[in-house]
């Protein structure tokens, strides 16, 4: 059931650590993916080990293009089945210190660069009668963070806009899911000072970070037959650290 043969994904924010496990997953199991990031060279790595995929340099921060971004990618395709909205970013500062461009930057390109994929993306599925959408946002956006505002908020707001959404297209066949990822071991949270991520680790009852393929995993799941009646739910992938 886990078979994703001839399913056309678009995937973005591809050319991370995240991204580079959930392409690699799907990809073994069949998918014809197209791979998107800001990262031309890291997209070139990722069409020299999976010769197969398309790679599609985009920054989701320019929303005006993002409707001809979604025509241009299902095209490559021939087609949309699923997308994996994975790209986003952080800009962290205290509230009082925080800038209004540091927050809306962050709000604007995880959260309403989000939205507008989804909604080009349904587009596309409603004339093939069915779909499925899943939406990457974090732990953090329900236990709230340090120096997070912008991040949190936008990560929160992703949730209960699935949540609408799902509610909107679930007659129409169309799924749309969130996948909650905690800590996991990517380049980012390598930069972590040591005593912070022992901090970290102690409060995890699986007592380590979480594995890029974990959440490649938890993709796999709501991108397959396998979850054909999951709809508006959020998966938490963390390790015990936050349970809903």
């Amino acid at each position: 059931m886990n078979d994703l043969k001839d399913k056309k994904i678009i995937i973005t924010g591809a050319s991370g650590g995240i991204g580079n496990s959930i392409v690699d997953k799907l990809y073994q199991c069949g998918a014809c993916i197209l791979a998107s990031g800001t990262r031309i060279e890291k997209l070139e790595h990722l069409k020299s080990k999976f010769e197969k995929i398309k790679i599609l340099k985009f920054d989701i921060s320019q929303s005006e293009k993002i409707e001809e971004f979604i025509d241009n990618a299902s095209n490559e395709l021939g087609g949309l089945d699923c997308i994996v909205n994975n790209a986003g970013i952080t800009q962290d500062n205290l509230a009082i210190r925080m800038s209004i461009d540091e927050w809306k930057k962050v709000i604007d390109i995880n959260l309403t660069s989000t939205f507008l994929m989804s909604k080009f993306a349904i587009k596309k599925m409603l004339k093939n009668k069915k779909g499925k959408i899943v939406n990457i946002t974090s732990v953090v956006g329900h236990t709230g963070n340090l120096g997070q505002s912008n991040y949190t908020a936008s990560k929160a707001g992703i949730v209960a806009m699935s949540k609408s959404l799902a509610i909107e297209y679930a007659k129409k066949n169309i799924n749309i899911n969130c996948i909650s990822p905690g800590f996991i071991k990517t380049a980012m949270t390598e930069k972590i000072d040591d005593k912070f991520k022992e901090m970290i680790i102690s409060k995890i009852p699986s007592a380590r970070l979480g594995e890029p393929e974990d959440i490649a995993n938890a993709v796999l799941f709501l991108t397959s037959a396998n979850s054909d009646y999951v709809n508006g739910e959020t998966l938490h992938v963390n390790g015990g650290m936050y349970m809903a």
